[in-house]
């Protein structure tokens, strides 16, 4: 329990401030904004962008929405020709799931066992079209997909 003057008190300086000593959290001076010896992600080279960028394409067809979401969180500050990759990804992939949970529901009135099989084909064709097209250098939109992340 707090007598209102020990850690978790009403006011404490804890969780972001100041810490016992004149130390604060993460090694951070006041008016700091990074923690000491953080930098801030640099920019990959065109080939590695063109790599991940093919990687990330190819990986939605393997985990679906997974890959997609990670490459995006992690790459998106490297580049802005991965950052674009990846959210093209990303939203194709979200696209698909929720295609795909639609036509699964769809399969009591029977469409859905039709509707399946073609969704599978499409993400596959579109992410392969996609992963050309991002080994090349190419910008890519994939066709029939809503727009979940923006620029």
């Amino acid at each position: 329990m707090s007598d209102g003057r020990g850690p978790g008190a009403p006011g404490d300086q804890y969780p972001g401030g100041q810490y016992p000593g004149g130390q604060y959290a993460g090694g951070q001076q006041p008016g700091q904004q990074y923690p000491t010896g953080w930098q801030p992600p640099q920019p990959m080279r065109p080939e590695d962008q063109r790599l991940w960028a093919t990687l990330t394409h190819i990986g939605g067809v393997f985990s679906s929405i997974i890959v997609p979401l990670v490459a995006y969180l992690v790459l998106r500050d490297r580049g802005e020709f991965v950052r674009q990759h990846a959210r093209a990804a990303l939203n194709f992939h979200i696209t698909a799931a929720i295609a795909s949970v639609v036509a699964s529901i769809l399969t009591v009135v029977l469409i859905g066992f039709v509707l399946l099989p073609v969704i599978a084909v499409l993400v596959v064709v579109f992410a392969v079209m996609a992963a050309v097209a991002a080994n090349q250098g190419q910008f890519y939109r994939y066709p029939l997909t809503i727009e979940f992340v923006k620029q």
